[in-house]
């Protein structure tokens, strides 16, 4: 099955980044003019939105196999390095992440091996960090005409 997700970027008047996605404005970084309106910077949302695809489908897979999970904690870390303004030396991504979980459940370990490896097999986020996913970048710029 193909789905196609969207989201739309935008940044205001008060210079925060906001992304509208089907369900929710998420805001980005720091927001000088109005603090109570601050997020998360962008590499904080992709460990984010890779912690809640391990849940979602931890707890899926968990019911499937029959495992019964009273609580998972999820604990993503990102380790990379910022590149000095136009160095091309260091390359800005993360260079490792660390993904630690910890599911409160009487299920043996190797269950919840198996558990973990068919997460890690289903995550379509999983897939994309460590796959060669085709990114297209392209440039509209907005005209402005002058009528005079």
């Amino acid at each position: 099955m193909k789905n196609q997700i969207n989201v739309l970027g935008y940044t205001g008047n008060n210079s925060q980044f906001v992304v509208k996605t089907l369900n929710a404005n998420l805001r980005f970084n720091q927001n000088e003019k109005y603090p109570e309106l601050e997020g998360p910077n962008p590499y904080e949302y992709i460990l984010a939105g890779f912690a809640g695809c391990i849940n979602a489908l931890g707890q899926e897979v968990a019911a499937e196999q029959g495992i019964t999970l009273r609580s998972l904690q999820i604990e993503i870390t990102g380790s990379m390095e910022t590149p000095d303004a136009g160095s091309r030396k260091v390359r800005p991504g993360f260079k490792n992440i660390e993904i630690t979980l910890k599911p409160a459940t009487t299920a043996p370990l190797g269950a919840l091996q198996a558990w973990m490896k068919e997460v890690q097999f289903r995550s379509p986020v999983y897939d994309t960090l460590v796959n060669n996913t085709p990114v297209h970048l392209s440039l509209y710029k907005e005209y402005t005409y002058n009528y005079n």
